[in-house]
């Protein structure tokens, strides 16, 4: 070592001599301050999210592709090569080989030409400790902006892979450095390089496929088979060369090699981000941005970012993989991303008693590219997570109305006037919440029903299942404005546009949903029916785990008994109904629930519905607005000269549950104590003892909303 210490002053800090005092001092200091202790940052490994069955993965996340792998898991192949082209002393040396520093001094000496002469231990230091750079932003990367190092960094480098020598087994310094070695793109380490190239694992690879990897440390781009084929097979021939004369192939084994192509006609890229997905990119992107503002993963965005793209994450969410193949089917057979309408479909489910997303799905292709049928807007959430403004949920309300008039101490049959269509701008709607404890319109409001005859004295049983404006007006009328809201408040409905800020009594109108809100807030409002009163705020991560075995706190189920289950069994007396009688036609593959929804002009329609396992909203709108409805319109190739939640939206959400219902709770909801029906599937309550026609136009000119604002 004494030896080589003076070699490397005479060969290295001599040269700087020449330009003063000054620089052989700061050689000096240099000499004294290089540490002796390899600081190791760990390497950058993809991050993976998973379906909640913790197999199917929905996407990757990486900055550098690297998958990690053992010795045992390189081909011995793989190992030959890169010792006989850069290292073949590797077992002789204790980190730098003074045979090769000699020689590289002679040949800068006395030639034009630079030769290199770090080990593969060197070369491990060197890495580590630009990986270190990377993910610190401390320090500085041995290779200098001319893309050559200086001597300062050579004495480094060789300084600590004398030390690493000493530290770790040469098994261990050649796995890690197979591990974080760029062989092309993003692409580190021989695992992922195979698998990119070939589409085979690391010890599976080939001496010819070996012999590629092994030439490409000198120049990943500059000998990449993928962009430099002639290039790289020259080099390849070089490193076969070489193996040959180390002995690690036979001649027989060389000249079949060299005989072969390269075999990248077809590369296997490994895909990262939400565009990627392999299912449920809208659902990914809401899962991404769930992680890039929590403060779980790091103390600020950058820095979870960086965790997500470089930690290795294993992240398990709450996607159900069947229920999401399921939701994207019915969206895109009921609207398809092209169709000439331009109209949006979303499908988005939760779980009852938990708050699990089970399926998040809408008719559009997750990109940022331009062009018919792409969006990155997420239809079914919030504008703070990816989603837009929301939009106005028309009559899906109104089971919202009867709860609250149920908790101020009435009763579905109870028997309201729904003949007044008209109110004055004096008019006092009671909002004891409001400073002036109750509120006005802005001028004189005129509402309209679609069916003829309504407005006239009902039941609130009856004017909800037909969805009559003026008779939930009526209701709103005889009770508090706040009541409504203080319910809606703790189903967690808020503003699509303002999760802190739930419906306002200030206008009247909310009562008919002319407030916008997202498909997700709908479905798990609506889960809370289906568990008897007990809301649950949604969730989608499930475990989140580092390679290193650490686990990071996620959101646990957060559910609160919000709504009497009496009531709650009163209101599902209503959307029993409407779901089993209408929307099935009087035959449900098991119990379920629910309410349509369409707003002025069918700009938005819904159904939002649920079994005691699954709760879904299900939307087919106009995702550029609230003005152009589809009222005499063109869809998916058919003619709608009326177009109502139960047109679209409801047979969808039937199709959809009829495929995953069955993989959750099907029993039947909870009976009310003091119900006004003899069954609650009997509809004869609403149709003066007969049965209500079936037809199609029968059930849209029944169950649908008219003008809500």
């Amino acid at each position: 070592m004494s030896a080589l210490c003076g070699l490397l002053a005479a060969g290295l800090i001599f040269p700087l001599a020449a330009s003063g005092g000054a620089a052989v001092s700061t050689g000096t200091e240099l000499l004294e301050d290089i540490p002796t202790e390899l600081e190791e940052e760990p390497l950058s490994v993809p991050s993976h999210i998973y379906a909640s069955d913790g197999t199917t993965e929905i996407a990757t996340f990486y900055a550098e592709n690297r998958q990690p792998v053992t010795m045992d898991e390189i081909s011995e192949n793989m190992v030959d090569a890169i010792l006989a082209i850069e290292d073949e002393r590797f077992y002789e040396h204790g980190g730098v080989d003074p045979r090769g520093v000699s020689r590289a001094l002679v040949n800068n000496l006395t030639s034009d030409s630079q030769q290199g002469a770090s080990t593969i231990t060197q070369q491990y230091v060197n890495n580590m400790l630009i990986n270190a750079v990377v993910l610190t932003g401390e320090g500085r990367l041995t290779i200098s902006g001319t893309g050559e190092k200086t001597y300062a960094d050579k004495l480094r480098e060789m300084k600590l892979a004398v030390a690493v020598e000493q530290e770790m087994t040469k098994e261990e310094i050649l796995e890690g450095y197979l591990n974080i070695v760029l062989l092309g793109g993003r692409n580190y380490g021989v695992e992922a390089a195979a698998q990119f190239y070939w589409g085979v694992p690391a010890s599976e690879l080939s001496i010819s496929q070996s012999a590629v990897l092994a030439g490409m440390v000198q120049s990943p781009n500059g000998y990449n088979p993928a962009v430099n084929p002639e290039a790289s097979k020259d080099r390849r021939d070089i490193v076969l060369g070489a193996m040959l004369e180390n002995e690690a192939i036979t001649q027989e084994e060389y000249e079949e090699a060299i005989a072969e192509d390269l075999g990248v006609e077809e590369i296997y890229p490994e895909e990262t981000g939400c565009v990627s997905a392999s299912m449920g990119p809208y659902f990914c992107d809401y899962v991404r941005r769930e992680i890039l503002a929590s403060d779980t993963f790091g103390p600020d965005e950058d820095s979870r970012e960086e965790l997500l793209n470089r930690g290795g994450l294993r992240i398990t969410t709450t996607l159900d993989p069947d229920a999401q193949q399921a939701a994207q089917t019915e969206v895109d057979a009921t609207v398809p991303s092209d169709d000439n309408s331009g109209a949006g479909a979303a499908i988005t489910s939760v779980e009852p008693g938990s708050g699990n997303i089970i399926a998040m799905a809408q008719n559009r292709n997750y990109t940022p590219e331009d062009g018919d049928g792409n969006t990155t807007l997420n239809y079914n959430v919030d504008s703070d997570v990816g989603g837009g403004n929301g939009w106005q949920p028309g009559s899906s309300l109104k089971p919202f109305v009867v709860a609250a008039y149920l908790e101020e101490g009435g009763s579905t049959d109870d028997v309201v006037d729904a003949s007044p269509d008209e109110w004055a701008d004096t008019q006092r709607w009671e909002a004891s919440c409001l400073e002036r404890g109750y509120t006005t319109t802005d001028g004189p409001w005129e509402v309209e029903n679609v069916e003829e005859d309504s407005n006239r004295r009902m039941t609130i049983d009856y004017g909800v299942y037909f969805s009559v404006n003026t008779a939930t007006l009526a209701t709103a009328t005889e009770m508090d404005l706040c009541a409504i809201t203080d319910v809606t408040d703790r189903l967690g409905i808020h503003l699509a546009t303002d999760t802190d800020q739930g419906l306002s009594p200030q206008n009247p109108s909310f009562v008919l949903g002319t407030d916008n809100v997202a498909p997700l807030t709908q479905a798990a409002a609506y889960a809370t029916f289906a568990d008897d009163g007990n809301f649950c705020e949604p969730r989608a991560l499930l475990e989140v785990t580092d390679t290193h075995g650490n686990e990071y706190d996620v959101p646990e189920e957060d559910c609160e008994q919000v709504i009497d289950e009496e009531i709650v069994a009163q209101v599902n007396d209503i959307t029993i109904n409407i779901a089993e009688g209408t929307i099935a036609a009087g035959n449900p593959p098991f119990p379920m629930a629910g309410k349509t929804g369409t707003t002025d002009d069918a700009v938005h329609t819904w159904f939002v519905g649920y079994s005691s396992g699954v709760s879904t909203a299900s939307w087919i709108g106009n995702p550029e607005g609230n003005e152009n409805g589809y009222r005499e319109s063109m869809i998916n190739g058919q003619y709608y000269e009326d177009f109502y939640g139960s047109t679209l939206a409801a047979p969808m959400w039937l199709d959809y549950m009829e495929q995953v219902g069955d993989d959750y709770d099907t029993s039947d909801f909870r009976e009310a104590d003091d119900s006004p029906f003899d069954d609650r599937r009997d509809r004869s309550r609403y149709s003066g003892g007969g049965e209500l026609p079936d037809d199609d136009e029968a059930i849209n000119s029944r169950d649908s909303d008219g003008d809500d604002d």
